[in-house]
């Protein structure tokens, strides 16, 4: 009798647990038409435990989803933008607690909302902006489309939060200083195009576009070939629709790959969710993640710095549901909170779903995601196109799904 292992068992995991994975998303969501695709791309230490790929990247014309189909990840973006800054904080080119104004020179008199719909009524901020605000999402910046203040109204009338609206980064960076903050830095969570504003200083401060200081110091040392802000000519057979869901429960297209605005590129370089990118690609960025910064010789971050990045920067050590005004979020849970780019889990039992302490992850509004689990060695990343992310409770049900199938836990 053969009492060989497959690599899952090798790695810890149950194969059968694994198969449920597949079977849920088939017949909860693919196989009912509530996504329209679904790719799941799991690792353990590096190595892959399992890969679901299910459904069509392109209904409209029945192109079946491939393992190399490329995806609008939105938010995903944000991570990834804050590598980028810290790789200039470790140069000592910019620091965490620098002023934004020291950067940003006209955002040198931003003051807080009192009252009006423009002109508006302020008073000064009890501290100025520093760059660990943008980081963390406690700027006072918001985004147009959480239709809850006035200020989200003015941001929706200038297309602050549309990366095809017309504007470039310095334009945006203009826009932005004739509004007021929705609150004092550091006072509140706001979900905003803060990671935007990172993508700016990354720009400004290494002296590059910031497209090029993504692939020099991201993509093309972590191998990321299909990663960038806009589809090339040879990956367009690759890409995937966009869709949004119906009242209904439906689908409606909502981006058409043959005709999509990523065909070209973006007059805005957006840092807070202008990429598209493979499961393959963005598990790249997850393994060094989970590294320490590290991945198959290029080193992207030191170990402390990441480490500094995926604590809870939440002033007071508050979780989300504490300090977020948000209505619309990544992440509501509470025991999470957030560090320089990344949701941070703290205090798992609060969470109600099996997660680790310093477990970190984000999302995108087309219900893509990722976590990464540095106790149990673990990164996992999931590809959809839906909009809006907050439809299903996918991304929960997966990490339950993959935890329940785990038979060898480090903690």
């Amino acid at each position: 009798m053969s009492t060989a292992r497959s690599p899952a068992q090798s790695l810890g995991f149950a194969p059968d647990r694994l198969a449920r994975i597949d079977r849920f998303l088939q017949e909860k969501y693919v196989g009912p038409g509530r996504l329209p695709c679904a790719q799941f791309l799991l690792a353990r230490r590096g190595e892959t435990v399992h890969q679901s790929v299910l459904g069509q990247q392109d209904p409209e014309r029945g192109v079946a989803l491939a393992e190399d189909t490329v995806f609008r990840i939105y938010s995903m973006t944000k991570p990834v933008t804050s590598v980028a800054l810290m790789t200039l904080v470790e140069e000592g080119l910019v620091a965490l607690d620098d002023p934004v104004a020291r950067h940003i020179p006209e955002w040198a008199n931003l003051g807080v909302y009192s009252a009006g719909t423009g002109p508006y009524l302020t008073t000064p901020p009890a501290r100025p902006m520093q760059v660990v605000d943008l980081l963390r999402h406690t700027s006072g910046l918001t985004y147009g489309f959480q239709n809850r203040t006035n200020v989200d109204a003015a941001y929706r009338a200038a297309n602050l939060d549309h990366m095809y609206a017309g504007l470039d980064l310095d334009g945006m960076i203009g826009a932005l200083a004739r509004l007021p903050l929705e609150f004092s830095p550091g006072e509140a969570w706001n979900y905003s195009v803060s990671t935007d504003v990172v993508g700016y200083l990354v720009q400004k401060i290494a002296g590059k576009p910031l497209a090029q200081v993504f692939q020099e110091r991201i993509f093309d040392p972590l191998k990321m070939a299909d990663t960038g802000f806009s589809v090339r000519e040879d990956q367009r057979a690759r890409f995937a629709a966009c869709y949004e869901a119906t009242a209904g429960g439906g689908l409606r297209l909502q981006d058409d790959p043959t005709t999509s605005p990523y065909l070209g590129a973006p007059k805005l370089y957006s840092g807070g969710g202008g990429l598209v990118s493979t499961a393959a690609d963005y598990m790249r960025f997850c393994r060094m993640l989970l590294n320490g910064g590290e991945l198959d010789g290029a080193r992207i971050l030191a170990p402390k710095t990441l480490r500094l990045m995926t604590a809870n920067h939440l002033p007071g050590g508050a979780d989300l549901t504490q300090m977020s005004r948000s209505l619309f979020s990544e992440s509501t849970n509470a025991g999470v909170g957030f560090g320089l780019g990344f949701a941070v889990v703290f205090d798992p039992p609060k969470t109600l779903i099996p997660c680790s302490p310093g477990e970190f992850y984000w999302g995108g509004m087309a219900s893509t995601a990722f976590w990464v689990d540095p106790v149990e060695e673990v990164t996992a990343v999931f590809m959809t196109q839906l909009i809006p992310s907050s439809t299903y409770a996918v991304r929960r049900e997966l990490r339950t799904l993959v935890y329940s199938a785990l038979m060898d836990s480090n903690a």
